[in-house]
């Protein structure tokens, strides 16, 4: 087991963007996540004198300085670094899209539509909640994004997944969540639900931080 880490050395893990799973050399399973939440999340929580570990799937940004950066492609990659690196850190902050679905096993080669008419596809596993499930007394927050019923959606989740909270997003055709945007969030726990509308990605990473300081009073809360 790791050494327990004095108070001003709180570690914090926080995994970022999709993940991609291969169908063939070329071609892959995925969404539309950018990454833009996990890292604003990773260069305040380094800002707040956090020590930071970012896990992140593919995405179009540099990695944020001052920050331990470990890349990743697909939900099995995420899996591994993360049963890797939980035990080294005080609290979990899952921002990752992880994509649901993948092959049994990849193509070698170019999937031919000639030759191919069927995909099978099985579940990705549930990794945050596997890792809630041994947690001890660190802390984990969830992320989830729903199309419908979104806080009823995340309520669900946060109990079914054993977490300490969760932050929960929602698509529409004129709210869309992705990028730089002002959106609509909120952040649940048992101790009850924090409603933002229209902030920015770094006022919900700096909110986020506050709010996940202050559930329980104990591990993580700061001065």
């Amino acid at each position: 087991m790791p050494q327990r880490l004095k108070p001003a050395a709180r570690r914090l893990l926080i995994t970022a963007g999709p993940t991609r799973e291969m169908l063939d050399p070329v071609r892959f399973l995925s969404n539309v996540s950018t990454g833009e939440m996990g890292y604003a999340l990773a260069r305040m929580a380094r800002n707040r004198g956090y020590q930071v570990t970012l896990i992140s799937g593919p995405t179009g940004l540099a990695a944020p300085q001052g920050v331990k950066y470990v890349p990743i492609v697909s939900a099995a990659d995420l899996q591994k670094s993360c049963r890797r690196l939980f035990p080294l850190h005080d609290a979990l902050v899952m921002v990752a899209a992880v994509c649901d679905f993948t092959l049994p096993a990849q193509h070698h080669h170019k999937i031919r539509r000639t030759k191919v008419h069927h995909l099978r596809l099985e579940q990705t596993p549930d990794i945050v909640a596997a890792l809630a499930a041994r947690k001890g007394k660190r802390k984990v927050i969830g992320f989830c994004l729903e199309t419908e019923n979104w806080m009823e959606n995340a309520a669900a989740k946060l109990k079914r997944k054993h977490l300490d909270g969760i932050v929960a997003n929602y698509y529409s055709k004129k709210h869309v969540p992705f990028g730089r945007r002002r959106i609509d969030t909120a952040f649940l726990s048992k101790e009850g639900t924090v409603t933002l509308r229209r902030k920015s990605k770094v006022q919900i990473a700096l909110a986020l931080l506050k709010w996940m300081e202050s559930l329980g009073k104990k591990n993580i809360s700061k001065d």
